[in-house]
């Protein structure tokens, strides 16, 4: 028996042990990969995604075939496809938060990922849009938290985010704040965009991440909308030095 971590983190001899335990040979090509999944009391999305995310996997062309998949691609077709439509149902927070943790540290996963992610994000913010399920919100939240935290996500992926100015979804995750804190990009510089929104600049205030003289410059661009001027008086005179 092992866990999907195990499984995740397994070098190429454990894989190979651990998968030649099972003779599914009787069984088609695609019940294989369910069938060993039942024996490891996993879910298929769980095995697949896993192996695929494993960083040994590539190294082994045995183990495609042992799943039912005719090679390696097949194999991480499936995954991708699991990662990115499965909302926390068969592969659960956990199971993601622990790929994260090991895809930070493999180059290769990483530069994939980061491309798989988009589609992952879109589909469950559209869930959440049409259920707005608490349980999915919270999940969603400590997902991008990691996302974030772990340095799974490049400049590119976090400046695609922050061209959605309208996005309900960046003011609920505080993404703004999340992005500062964890030194993607630099407060002052996100602070001066007029994409960024005066209630996230708001957040960044309150947090105490925006030095005074910043703010002061701020005020003197006369084009500032009259909502940001008044956050910005707002907070000075807030803290006024006595």
């Amino acid at each position: 028996m092992a866990s999907f971590k195990e499984i995740l983190n397994s070098n190429e001899e454990e894989l190979l042990q651990l998968l030649y335990k099972f003779n599914v040979s009787r069984e088609s090509a695609e019940d294989k990969a369910e069938a060993i999944a039942i024996k490891l009391k996993l879910r298929e999305a769980q095995l697949i995604c896993a192996i695929g995310f494993n960083e040994s996997t590539r190294n082994l062309p045995e183990i495609p075939p042992i799943l039912g998949f005719d090679n390696y691609d097949d194999l991480l077709n499936a995954r991708n496809e699991f990662f990115t439509t499965d909302i926390y149902k068969l592969v659960s927070l956990d199971n993601i938060l622990s790929i994260y943790s090991v895809v930070k540290n493999d180059v290769a996963n990483k530069q994939i990922i980061e491309y798989l992610l988009s589609n992952r994000l879109m589909s469950i913010e559209k869930r959440i849009d049409e259920t707005v399920n608490s349980l999915i919100i919270d999940k969603y939240k400590e997902e991008m938290r990691a996302i974030y935290s772990d340095a799974i996500v490049g400049i590119d992926f976090v400046e695609q985010r922050l061209e959605l100015a309208d996005s309900g979804f960046r003011a609920l995750l505080n993404e703004v704040s999340l992005i500062v804190e964890n030194k993607i990009i630099p407060v002052g510089e996100l602070f001066f965009r007029d994409s960024i929104l005066p209630q996230e600049k708001r957040k960044l205030l309150n947090k105490g991440l925006i030095p005074r003289p910043l703010i002061e410059t701020r005020l003197e661009d006369p084009n500032i909308s009259d909502v940001e001027k008044k956050i910005l008086y707002d907070y000075i005179n807030l803290h006024r030095e006595n």
